[in-house]
């Protein structure tokens, strides 16, 4: 259980199953500690394979519900809804993605004109502060493409209060270089550690908290750390807009998309074969800098898996395409690519016709506020999964 599971559906899967009987009370209890990257059998270490879905949200909650009752495994279920939250807020604001990605540029200008700017950012990336737990978290990152999520929180508020440097070139880091860089669950929690997601409340790097959750393996000087965290200027966010509409289903002869934000198509119900699969043949770009060695092997390894699995299905039908050279002789179906980079990559001259699952379809509109408000609807759904 220490190592991230293969790029397949099936190695998640089989990590879902090895790992659904800490699920309940013990994965509450345990989940706050960062053991380092050779002890992670207090997480799932799961978040890759959702990210792409090769195992979907709702797989994962009906494993932890086989093993115990939704009392037990409700710290578990709300951290995989946790995505899902992310994702039906964002998609229900996409201008705070747009936002972002102006803001991520504008940065990027300074950068390449502010001498002290650029040397405290390559400091940061390169984990050359001085900031032992920092360095640390940042070789981790370049190295593997992974970091424990209280893990990121810590690195965040360092990031922004300590080393005060741009949220959104910090955001821009993770997007590039974790195995499980998502554009709603990444951006907008830097933005809820800079004080914009729940707008004043800022998230603040303490010495004990991380010398309590890392079991000793950091104790940073108080004096190392900012003593405080005063949120970072910005704008209201927008209200809740409309819900994306699902196409129905084909009832002729139809491509299917498989892309690498949802590579579980056994999980579409598709009403009949498709005549011709199309797989996206390499990982869509994410934010300033290309995507990281570690980020693109799983990435590519799960779109090669996810082939294979459509070939030993369908057949000789499946092929390998760029996002760019997309045919159209047929109607194009997919499962609904979220706001994001892959999004962002699609010709915007192809119609295609998204598939939304019934989870996202159930859950998102209830994303117009907080998770408070959110989790309320975690137990109907969890009912049903059960």
């Amino acid at each position: 259980m220490n190592a991230i599971a293969a790029p397949s559906r099936a190695a998640g899967l089989a990590r879902g199953d090895a790992f659904a009987p800490a699920m309940g009370r013990h994965y509450a209890s345990a989940r706050n500690y960062d053991y380092g990257p050779e002890r992670r059998g207090n997480v799932s270490a799961l978040s890759p394979h959702i990210r792409h879905r090769l195992v979907t949200e709702d797989e994962l909650a009906a494993k932890a519900l086989a093993h115990h009752s939704y009392a037990a495994a409700e710290k578990f279920l709300q951290e995989v809804f946790w995505r899902t939250y992310w994702k039906g807020w964002l998609e229900l604001r996409p201008s705070v993605w747009d936002d972002y990605k102006a803001s991520r540029d504008d940065w990027l200008d300074v950068l390449s004109k502010d001498g002290g700017l650029r040397a405290a950012y390559d400091a940061a990336v390169a984990g050359n502060t001085g900031i032992e737990c920092f360095d640390a978290w940042a070789a981790e990152l370049e190295d593997i493409g992974y970091l424990h999520n209280h893990t990121r929180m810590w690195f965040a508020s360092i990031w922004i209060f300590t080393l005060g440097l741009p949220w959104e070139l910090g955001a821009d880091t993770f997007l590039t270089r974790l195995l499980d860089g998502d554009a709603a669950s990444n951006t907008l929690s830097w933005r809820w550690v800079a004080g914009l997601q729940t707008q004043g409340k800022t998230y603040l790097a303490r010495a004990d908290n991380i010398e309590t959750y890392t079991d000793g393996r950091f104790s940073p000087e108080r004096s190392a750390l900012a003593p405080e965290a005063p949120a970072v200027a910005g704008l209201p966010n927008p209200a809740a807009g409309e819900m994306p509409m699902g196409a129905p289903m084909p009832t002729g002869p139809y491509a299917l998309l498989i892309h690498e934000d949802d590579c579980a198509f056994e999980t579409l119900g598709l009403p009949h074969a498709p005549s011709k699969i199309y797989v996206q043949a390499s990982p869509a770009p994410r934010g300033s800098s290309a995507v990281s060695a570690p980020a693109e092997a799983f990435t590519v390894g799960a779109l090669e898996d996810t082939a294979d699995r459509a070939r030993s299905i369908y057949g000789d039908c499946v092929e390998a395409v760029a996002l760019s050279d997309l045919p159209s002789d047929l109607p194009l179906y997919a499962a609904y690519a979220p706001v994001g980079p892959l999004r962002d990559s699609l010709p915007a001259e192809h119609s295609i016709h998204w598939i939304l699952r019934e989870m996202d379809k159930t859950l998102w509109p209830h994303a117009t506020k907080g998770f408070f408000k959110f989790k309320k609807a975690i137990p109907e759904m969890a009912e049903r999964l059960a």
